[in-house]
């Protein structure tokens, strides 16, 4: 019998080096709380009390220092796959909390409970979009700031920007970045990882300033009144992460038309992989953008799923002529990239039309945005094993490799995306059976379809849904449980599922 202990014991033994985990994270949320500074600068300058984000920052910031301090020197070197996946789930739930205090801290009726604040914050570092919010004119400058800054500094990722400021996050690096730009295989910029952080960063600001500064001009111009400077920023903060939230109740309906076209155009870019962009605008290379099979397709789907809506909503007289075109665009494209953005209160359109707009939350963006969903890439590769299938069944001695790009696609990698999609949906069904369950117990209004289409719009990152939840709407008259519910379902989605399916198998934790 002892013999056998000996045998079994060191399979057994712990197989994450939870100090070395516990250490990055700590340095992610030191540098994490500095986000602080900038919405009290907001609430400086709008004479708003400030001290709930330095509380709230100095409080993760200090949790932060306290992880660095229990966790034995340079353990954070020691990062490997395990520990990265665990790091990076635990990061967005810390990030969550961070987006939370504030709300908490400030009181109020809307955004006091803490679960509403920490579904506000989740939703804002997921980029999903959702709000519990009823009353957007309540809000402070400096929270609806606040509000706009967590979906952009989500957008890349708090991870991404770690990678690129800290030069010992080098071992640990590549597997943080996977998880936050994830896809089939990342393409990489350079042989440093910090270089190729520093380079998606630096894109991500380049876009920004440049959305926030066409957005300005137009109220500058006098074009569109409402479109201050400060509009312009806080949209520019929820677009460029593909997060679509708004500081105006009724969204971008409220906008002049130009200025819908000019965030329907960076919302396109925003769901277009970074790397692509980035070789195309820095490396003066545009041709790899027309070469790649998944931007063909990205573009491809815009223009069906746009063209269809246009149909539906010029047929069933909801708009005519450039205003029909514009809406039905927009609303394919913010709905694909999972921006959530909305001209128009979609949530009233015939029953053809939500059955479109439903369909568009499982595409998502492409693989290396800021968009969730499953990603077009997923759908391109999925759709060639099955054209291989059906070939093979005619022809079986045929052999026939799935190619991306003329590169040959493993099979390991096809296998990836098959379970990656089957995990996808099984969470998308739970997560909408437990909202349809509380929703017919406590009778808030939900029907079957509303229900589907929440879980849909949270695991897809998307934010607006239908019915009372839908983008006029809010998700305020939902039970606890169905908040609880979306909070899990943002964040699986944002992590693309399998960094925190892992940690639920026995496998991960022991060897």
């Amino acid at each position: 019998m002892p013999q056998a202990a000996r045998q079994i014991g060191p399979r057994r033994r712990l197989a994450v080096d939870l100090a070395s985990a516990a250490d990055l994270v700590g340095t992610l949320a030191k540098y994490l709380g500095l986000a602080a500074l900038l919405p009290t600068a907001v609430a400086l300058w709008y004479g708003e009390p400030f001290w709930p984000f330095l509380a709230a920052g100095a409080i993760v910031s200090g949790l932060g220092l306290f992880l660095e301090r229990v966790t034995p020197s340079g353990a954070a070197v020691r990062v490997g796959v395990r520990e990265g996946f665990l790091v990076v789930s635990v990061t967005w739930l810390l990030a969550a909390a961070f987006a939370a205090l504030p709300y908490v801290f400030a009181g109020g009726d809307q955004l006091g409970h803490p679960i509403d604040a920490y579904f506000e914050g989740m939703s804002g570092f997921t980029t999903t979009g959702a709000t519990v919010v009823t009353d957007f004119d309540e809000l402070s400058r400096s929270i609806a700031m606040w509000r706009q800054f967590t979906q952009w500094l989500g957008g890349m990722g708090i991870i991404v920007l770690a990678v690129a400021v800290l030069p010992r996050l080098r071992v640990g690096g590549r597997q943080l970045l996977e998880s936050e730009l994830p896809g089939p295989e990342i393409a990489q910029l350079s042989e440093r990882i910090r270089s190729t952080a520093r380079s998606l960063w630096l894109l991500y600001l380049t876009l920004t300033a440049a959305e926030t500064l066409a957005l300005a001009s137009l109220g500058w111009l006098g074009i569109d009144e409402k479109m201050t400077p400060y509009e312009a920023l806080a949209h520019a903060f929820t677009t460029m992460p593909t997060g679509g939230f708004s500081t105006q109740a009724r969204s971008i309906e409220a906008f002049s038309a130009l200025t819908q076209w000019v965030i329907l155009f960076f919302v396109v870019v925003a769901g277009a992989n970074f790397v692509l962009t980035y070789r195309a605008l820095f490396k003066r290379r545009p041709g790899v953008l027309v070469r790649d099979e998944e931007f063909r397709l990205y573009l491809a789907l815009i223009a069906v799923a746009g063209a269809a809506l246009v149909v539906q909503i010029w047929s069933y007289g909801i708009a005519a002529g450039e205003e029909a075109v514009r809406t039905g665009l927009f609303q394919a494209v913010t709905v694909i990239t999972s921006t959530g953005y909305a001209t128009s209160d979609f949530a009233t359109w015939p029953v053809v039309c939500l059955l479109t707009l439903f369909a568009l939350m499982f595409v998502g963006g492409s693989a290396g945005s800021t968009s969730g969903g499953i990603k077009v890439v997923r759908h391109l590769l999925l759709g060639k094993v099955l054209r291989r299938e059906l070939d093979q069944t005619v022809s079986p001695e045929v052999v026939l490799p799935i190619r991306l790009n003329g590169t040959p696609v493993d099979e390991r990698t096809l296998r990836a995306i098959a379970a990656f999609i089957l995990l996808y949906v099984g969470f998308w069904a739970l997560g909408a059976a437990a909202i349809g369950i509380e929703s017919a117990i406590g009778d808030v209004g939900i029907d079957a379809l509303d229900a589907l289409a929440i879980s849909a719009t949270a695991v897809g990152n998307v934010g607006p849904s239908f019915g009372i939840t839908g983008p006029m709407g809010s998700y305020e008259p939902i039970g606890d449980l169905s908040k609880v519910t979306m909070i899990v379902l943002m964040w699986v989605g944002r992590l693309e599922i399998v960094p925190v399916a892992v940690l639920l198998t026995r496998h991960y934790w022991r060897l």
